[in-house]
């Protein structure tokens, strides 16, 4: 016969839950509605053009602006894609990992360059943050899955959560290595605190906040293929399609193909902001 569980966090939160969806669903449809919508905006906008020309155009474009090794990098990459018959999954993975991305970032940076200028702040935010980092991945889908139901919008909003951490953490740790003098000499030059943090502090700390960057890119590719769990789609479907049939063709090409995403993604912030 089986125990009868003495902890459950369950007990707690499923109250919570059915609270919030009873009281807040026109708060959490507003939300779904313009996720889904933003989301939808920009997979389309990927997917206007067909995969041969804007490979083609992108290749061009960072061969201008970025060198041949990265041309050839990212024509490799969607090589990748476009060979594996996999592109229209590829661009929806990249759609909700850079909506993902660019939620975490503005959520991070903020509460990060706050943390950094109040210890206090720090201290409260580092035990969240520790909780946060430990906690499997697969656990923030069941919350988002509970609150939006299954679909894009759950998968999202768990891969941005998930992203936080890194980028927050690294952020306050990029902050405060930036040299004193030099914030001084933007005071005592008349600087105001956006100019300094935008011409002094921003400049001194890029390459610690590109690292964290970069985490919180690879942390949401990784919630990729748990994302395919809840119906998300893109490469994180097929992943799983491949486990559940058995189908090691289909698996491999999906697994290949969210590399090449994060190779191209990776190489691409690096030069971008390196």
């Amino acid at each position: 016969m089986k125990e009868k569980a003495l902890l459950s966090p369950g007990d707690v939160v499923a109250p919570v839950i059915t609270w919030l969806n009873t009281n807040a669903h026109g708060f959490f449809l507003a939300i779904s509605t313009g996720v889904e919508a933003v989301l939808g905006a920009t997979e389309a906008a990927l997917l206007a053009v067909p995969g041969p020309f804007f490979a083609a155009a992108l290749v061009l474009l960072i061969l201008w602006r970025q060198g041949f090794g990265m041309a050839m990098v990212a024509a490799a990459c969607m090589a990748v894609a476009g060979l594996s018959g996999l592109w229209v999954e590829t661009m929806q993975t990249v759609a909700l990992v850079s909506l993902s991305v660019a939620m975490a970032v503005l959520i991070a940076f903020p509460l990060g360059v706050l943390a950094a200028r109040r210890p206090r702040i720090e201290a409260a935010l580092r035990p969240v943050l520790d909780l946060m980092q430990t906690v499997p991945p697969w656990v923030y889908l069941i919350p988002a899955v509970m609150i939006f139901s299954l679909g894009k919008v759950p998968a999202l909003m768990a891969t941005v959560i998930y992203g936080v951490p890194p980028m927050l953490r690294l952020t306050t740790l990029a902050f405060r290595q930036v040299p004193k003098e030099l914030i001084e000499l933007g005071a005592a030059s008349g600087a105001t605190s956006w100019q300094t943090l935008t011409r002094i502090e921003i400049p001194s700390a890029r390459k610690t906040l590109l690292i964290g960057l970069n985490q919180c890119i690879l942390l949401s590719l990784a919630m990729v293929v748990l994302a395919g769990l809840v119906g998300a789609g893109g490469l994180g479907a097929e992943v799983t399609r491949g486990l559940t049939r058995m189908e090691m063709g289909l698996g491999l090409r999906s697994g290949l193909s969210i590399v090449a995403v994060a190779i191209f993604m990776d190489r691409l912030t690096r030069r971008a902001f390196g």
